[in-house]
């Protein structure tokens, strides 16, 4: 369940960081987080208690780094979107990233929905929400009218709706990603041909 790292990552301490990620991520899926315990991290990584120590002093830490390495192209992506004028291409490159963002995270947002009560205490989910409040107000045109603005909105949800909704219908998972994909890039062509004057006549 290796994570796939753009450049910036690459300066994270060797990899054994990332391994201590993987494999604490794979363990909680497996036994549940409450159950799963550093020695036994430690155990299957077959380094010793230490060795993982360096790196983590606890489980909270582990997916609190992990949260931030994963949902880091979605803070890139707010911060790209927000420079970008508001034109139908730009939203359109805003739910093609996004969909990305979410993909490669996708194990941790499976964790964060089985998880839900670790997420709260660890304040994880507020630090989303206010992320996807963010990307809402940079895709949204306040002028619009208020179904357009909600085309825009449901087209990111679609993509969590994809994520997990769709996980247990038949098919290649690739062919339904691009399925969602194309759904959600129609929401916001739609909204867009919504704020069109001329398409009012």
């Amino acid at each position: 369940m290796g994570v796939i790292m753009d450049g910036t990552k690459q300066q994270r301490r060797g990899n054994t960081r990332q391994r201590i990620q993987d494999v604490a991520l794979g363990l909680f899926a497996e036994q549940g987080y409450e159950k799963t315990s550093l020695r036994e991290i430690a155990e299957r990584l077959d380094v010793t208690k230490a060795a993982l120590y360096y790196h983590f002093k606890t489980k909270e830490e582990i997916i609190v780094s992990l949260f931030d390495d994963l949902t880091m192209p979605i803070e890139e992506l707010i911060a790209w979107g927000a420079d970008q004028p508001h034109t139908l291409a730009t939203k359109q490159e805003i739910v093609r990233r996004y969909s990305e963002a979410l993909n490669e995270a996708e194990p941790l947002f499976r964790f964060m929905q089985e998880n839900q009560a670790t997420v709260r205490e660890l304040r994880i989910g507020d630090s989303f929400k206010d992320r996807m409040r963010r990307l809402r107000d940079i895709i949204i045109d306040p002028d619009a009218p208020l179904a357009d603005q909600v085309r825009c909105v449901s087209a990111l949800f679609t993509l969590h709706a994809g994520m997990f909704v769709m996980q247990d219908i038949e098919g290649n998972p690739e062919k339904k990603r691009e399925a969602v994909l194309e759904v959600a890039v129609d929401l916001v062509t739609q909204a867009h041909q919504g704020t069109v004057p001329e398409d009012r006549s």
